[in-house]
């Protein structure tokens, strides 16, 4: 875990059009017909993000308590879902999920009033708390990085909220009434560790405000029967038919709007009817602009997918996504990367550089062998930690019998003569002698992700290079 539109014009003057203007009143309907689809296309791009967010917000939610097994990240509004082990083959509530740090997941609504944060002393463990956006701008990362591992204390206000606050209370003022709070709790994955960060995962507390300094037990959730629990969400929203995702859009804005530096592009919505605290009904449109919204997906996803050739820079085959957690009116990129990686940080506290072939520029596949070789010393130069992730085709764990998805800083790796290190990636097992360096692949297609948690300014300005997936016998 890229990432991801002029009708109001054209229907004027086609309006002053006299009867007997035929070949310009045709010519001015073919240019109509051709701006809706290209604004719906763009609000499409726009919107995705934001409807990814509620339709994951509705998944995540959908629970009476927090879930604290099976690698589920499902809790009610205002609560934590705090992951007691990594996740396996069978998560699929987020897309590139690690298995490098225990997830500590909340949805918040800000819209009744501010909620408070705790975090507790973190005894000096790499940490990350970062706030998203209901557009998945990451807002504010509470962590090791930035805030040191001290105990802390955020009031998390909404949008043009105004009130007072305990002095004992930083305010962090979240530009959407939706917030999706994402953290990550490192652990070396030993049963001890495990334990430690459980600790740890119990003392992070959400508080609404009215209740703060008093005994509060959070209430419990509800069931929705109508929400698909078993679709991954990406499925779900890319299976959206144009009218669904616009209305939904629509509604979203309400309580989540549109940044200061979108202007030009709200402008472009309100040609096709979208208008920020309004609902949507595409029955009232014209039938160019409804024929655009019906379309739309189905270029936009493709836009969307394609991002993929130029959301970054490649580097021996790597594909680098400086661009994330902050986007601007980058929304291509944005939206791309919801697509790919829903929850993705900031490049200063994350990096995530992937392929999707080898070397030669051949698709990877678990019919071949491959090789990744760092030389001595030439580790990946992180403050933090480094993995290295298998994905299938879908951005989820590959099975296997080693139930092994990663290879990190924290395998037992087994260095060469030379202190060199080589990691396999392959389908079968290459010999006990290999075995703590293999990185198990599906059968077929695959593709590869490293992680750098608070990379050092050489990943960053790419002076250190990352070695090439190599072709091996």
């Amino acid at each position: 875990m890229p990432q991801l539109f002029k009708i109001f014009a054209a229907i004027v003057l086609s309006a002053s059009l006299t009867p007997s203007s035929h070949a310009t009143e045709d010519k001015t309907k073919t240019a109509s017909d051709k701006d809706a689809q290209a604004i719906a296309v763009e609000a499409y791009i726009y919107g995705y993000p934001l409807v990814t967010m509620e339709i994951s917000r509705k998944v995540m939610t959908n629970s009476i308590k927090p879930q604290e097994t099976g690698g589920k990240l499902s809790a009610p509004m205002g609560q934590f879902c705090n992951v007691r082990e990594y996740p396996t083959a069978a998560f699929k509530d987020v897309v590139s999920p690690n298995a490098d740090t225990l997830y500590s997941s909340a949805w918040l609504d800000l819209k009744k009033e501010p909620y408070v944060l705790s975090i507790p002393d973190e005894k000096d463990r790499y940490y990350l708390f970062p706030m998203l956006s209901g557009w998945t701008e990451v807002f504010d990362s509470p962590g090791k990085r930035t805030t040191g591992t001290k105990a802390q204390k955020y009031a998390i206000t909404g949008p043009g909220w105004k009130g007072n606050l305990p002095k004992e209370l930083k305010e962090i003022q979240a530009p959407t009434n939706m917030v999706w709070i994402i953290a990550r709790t490192y652990s070396t994955g030993t049963p001890e560790d495990f334990k430690a960060v459980h600790e740890l995962q119990n003392q992070y507390i959400l508080t609404p405000l009215s209740s703060y300094g008093k005994p509060y037990t959070p209430p419990a959730g509800n069931i929705d029967p109508a929400v698909d629990m078993k679709t991954p969400v990406v499925e779900q929203v890319n299976k959206m038919e144009g009218e669904a995702f616009f209305k939904l859009l629509a509604d979203l804005m309400k309580d989540n709007p549109p940044a200061a530096e979108d202007k030009e592009m709200v402008e472009k919505l309100a040609k096709i009817g979208l208008v920020p605290g309004q609902d949507f009904d595409v029955k009232s449109q014209s039938p160019a602009i409804a024929k655009a919204i019906q379309a739309a997906p189905k270029e936009g996803l493709l836009k969307i997918q394609g991002q993929m050739k130029t959301a970054g820079k490649e580097v021996n085959g790597w594909q680098f996504l400086i661009n994330t957690g902050s986007y601007g009116t980058n929304y291509l990129q944005r939206a791309f990367v919801t697509l790919i990686g829903l929850g993705a940080n900031l490049p200063e506290d994350a990096i995530y550089p992937r392929t999707t072939t080898d070397s030669k520029g051949t698709p990877l596949s678990g019919a071949n062998k491959y090789k990744i070789h760092f030389d001595k010393g030439k580790l990946p130069p992180v403050k933090g930690f480094w993995s290295l992730t298998m994905y299938t085709p879908k951005d989820f764990f590959a099975t296997n019998a080693l139930n092994r998805y990663t290879l990190s800083a924290r395998s037992d790796f087994k260095y060469n003569a030379d202190g060199s290190l080589d990691l396999y990636i392959q389908h079968d097992n290459p010999g006990k002698d290999k075995e703590s360096n293999w990185l198990p692949a599906p059968a077929d297609d695959f593709h590869l992700m490293f992680r750098f948690y608070w990379p050092e300014d050489d990943i960053i300005n790419g002076k250190w290079k990352l070695p090439p997936v190599n072709l091996s016998k």
